[in-house]
């Protein structure tokens, strides 16, 4: 029985690692074989765009560009990875660290520690040839949903998300402030102004995301927080962001879910005082009335 459950765990691990492209005989010397392409000849070795490196064999995402630095040793290098990305190996000679694709096994190179180049400590030395770059591609996306500091804690952290900011949106007075929000005559609502890449997480991911970190039944308020700038809505920047909204109430409202959750044309968003950003980090704590529930 314990074996079955084995199994069922690690299927989707073993069909990920089995949907491989096909390699040139250059890039199996490397990836397969284990071998090293020459210093200063990789093209990502001096390259310096944003966006993510993916493994060249699986496609899985490795290592952001934030995380890259020049270390003048002829190879990419990265002072640290996506979290779960990366497997370390000891070398049959057990003097060096080897790197792979924690979802294939595709060789990458090798990391080093101690070498102070960076304040991590840390230097991932990468084959080029081991991997594709994937540009970043950035859309924006305002969701509402209650007091605005639980939303930005919460997606913030998905990954693909590049920043999240407290505001106010969809009220009549200009620049609001808190205290004025507050008095729930302004019209606005708390929101919160996600700028993601869409190479990494679709606007649809993110919106499943946020209907399942607040309850989308209730009517102007979350948890002990009652007002109409406490209100559920999505504000929509283009048509296919207002479908994909619209698509997804439909199928909370077939699985049985009264829904409240407005979709509307976004219209001026109004970044909120200093305190209120990044408020659960700085604060070091979690959300009191924001959590996540598997609603999709």
């Amino acid at each position: 029985m314990r074996l079955l459950l084995l199994i069922i765990l690690l299927a989707p691990i073993i069909m990920e690692g089995q949907e491989k492209r096909a390699l040139t005989q250059e890039e199996k010397r490397v990836i397969i074989d284990k071998g090293t392409e020459a210093p200063f000849t990789g093209e990502y070795d001096n390259h310096y765009e944003p966006g993510t490196y993916h493994c060249k064999q699986c496609n899985a995402p490795l290592y952001s560009s934030t995380d890259k630095f020049d270390a003048g040793c002829g190879w990419p290098s990265f002072d640290s990875e996506i979290a779960g990305a990366i497997t370390r190996l000891r070398d049959a000679d057990g003097r060096r660290t080897e790197i792979v694709c924690s979802n294939c096994n595709g060789h990458l190179g090798h990391v080093f520690i101690g070498e102070q180049l960076t304040n991590k400590n840390t230097r991932h030395c990468v084959n080029s040839i081991s991997m594709v770059f994937v540009p970043e591609k950035k859309e924006r996306a305002i969701f509402a949903g209650g007091c605005f500091w639980g939303v930005e804690h919460l997606l913030a952290k998905k990954w693909g998300v590049l920043s999240a900011v407290s505001g106010y949106t969809g009220g009549s007075v200009k620049d609001p402030t808190y205290k004025e929000v507050c008095t729930g005559t302004t019209g606005h609502a708390e929101a919160v102004e996600v700028i993601f890449d869409s190479n990494q997480i679709s606007y649809r991911e993110l919106a499943k995301l946020f209907l399942e970190i607040h309850d989308p039944t209730h009517i102007d308020r979350q948890g002990p927080d009652i007002g109409n700038q406490y209100r559920s809505e999505i504000f929509y920047l283009n048509d296919n962001q207002k479908k994909e909204a619209t698509e997804l109430l439909n199928i909370l409202g077939k699985k049985g879910y009264d829904v409240a959750t407005k979709v509307t044309k976004a219209s001026q968003f109004y970044k909120a005082e200093k305190y209120h950003q990044d408020y659960y980090n700085n604060k070091g704590s979690q959300p009191y009335c924001h959590s996540y529930v598997k609603r999709f």
